[in-house]
């Protein structure tokens, strides 16, 4: 997306605006970006191309399978498109962070759907042609030539040119339809796959199911501790208010967290970085404010947190979200 931005005279910083993120950052391998984040940039660049038809899919066309890690080279090395379809649904939130991705086979025909019901609506059609489009992208890279589209359906509206649509997708899309869909031949589903190799396949599965398993430790107690401390901003708990609330002393709490992972301080931090942003960024709220509803006893121990958190101080922070906002002029 920064590259997109950056083609079209958007500098990556401007893109980046208000995520929390370095131009440097979103090219580190290692580094992990939230949805939160994601969301952000989307904005930035739909704020200032989004009347370009198609944007989605233009951003879609160049993911490409290797940028899935070990999710896309499990799906490389499948036997048929069948046995990589259920490897993709059945660890799909390592690759899709917003909305949900099903397939069902009825009539002879295999039907890929993309449910954006609870993607934010600003951003929903730009997300779901992406995701449409790198459906399609990997489907290329899974055979030579591609899995020819039969039909294509978006929820939105049609935009003035579909020209970028038919060169990407070979046909015409049907908008403004009840569901994003794309259909193919099912007789697809079980040609083998140029590049199978069962023992690459269950080597990548089982990274997957690595990562899935550290994300979802943060579901058992982390994620009732997250939710205690985000209950009620400006009333904070402390960790022995927490353990109470939990039914468990401070020094179980603290052995729970660590066996997960973490611990109460790190997740302290996340929230108060979290909340710091909404705060910034949604309200009128001073610094002082902001440190107050975060518990902090003085704005300085606020600020050194939040330049630690972002690289910046809470004004200059602000002060590039509100740049990024407000257009510019015709």
């Amino acid at each position: 997306m920064t590259q997109l931005a950056e083609e079209r005279g958007m500098r990556a910083g401007d893109c980046l605006a208000g995520a929390g993120l370095s131009p440097s950052a979103v090219t580190d391998a290692n580094a992990e970006v939230t949805a939160r984040q994601e969301l952000a940039v989307v904005r930035n660049l739909l704020a200032r191309f989004g009347d370009e038809p198609g944007l989605g899919v233009e951003a879609g066309s160049r993911y490409h399978i290797s940028l899935y890690g070990p999710w896309g080279l499990a799906l490389l090395a499948s036997r048929t498109l069948r046995d990589a379809v259920e490897v993709a649904l059945r660890y799909v939130e390592l690759a899709f962070a917003f909305g949900q991705l099903s397939f069902v086979e009825v009539g002879g025909e295999g039907v890929l759907r993309f449910d954006d019901h609870e993607v934010p609506e600003d951003v929903r059609a730009f997300l779901a042609e992406r995701v449409m489009t790198g459906i399609q992208m990997i489907g290329r890279e899974l055979f030579s030539v591609g899995v020819p589209v039969r039909r294509l359906s978006f929820r939105h509206e049609p935009p003035a040119d579909t020209a970028r649509y038919r060169s990407v997708f070979g046909l015409e899309p049907c908008f403004g339809a009840v569901a994003h869909e794309l259909v193919f031949d099912a007789a697809y589903l079980d040609v083998p796959l140029p590049q199978a190799n069962e023992w690459a396949r269950r080597n990548c599965e089982q990274m997957c199911r690595d990562l899935l398993a550290r994300r979802h430790a943060r579901s058992g107690v982390a994620g009732a501790v997250r939710d205690l401390l985000v209950r009620n901003p400006g009333e904070i708990p402390d960790q022995s208010e927490v353990a109470a609330e939990l039914f468990v002393s401070p020094r179980t709490l603290s052995r729970r967290l660590h066996d997960e992972g973490t611990s109460f301080r790190a997740l302290l931090d996340e929230v108060r970085q979290a909340l710091s942003e909404e705060m910034l960024d949604h309200t009128g709220m001073t610094t002082e404010q902001v440190a107050a509803r975060l518990g902090y006893a003085e704005a300085a121990s606020f600020i050194r947190a939040f330049r630690r958190w972002k690289g910046c101080p809470p004004q200059e922070y602000r002060a590039r979200g509100l740049r990024a906002r407000v257009p510019e002029p015709v």
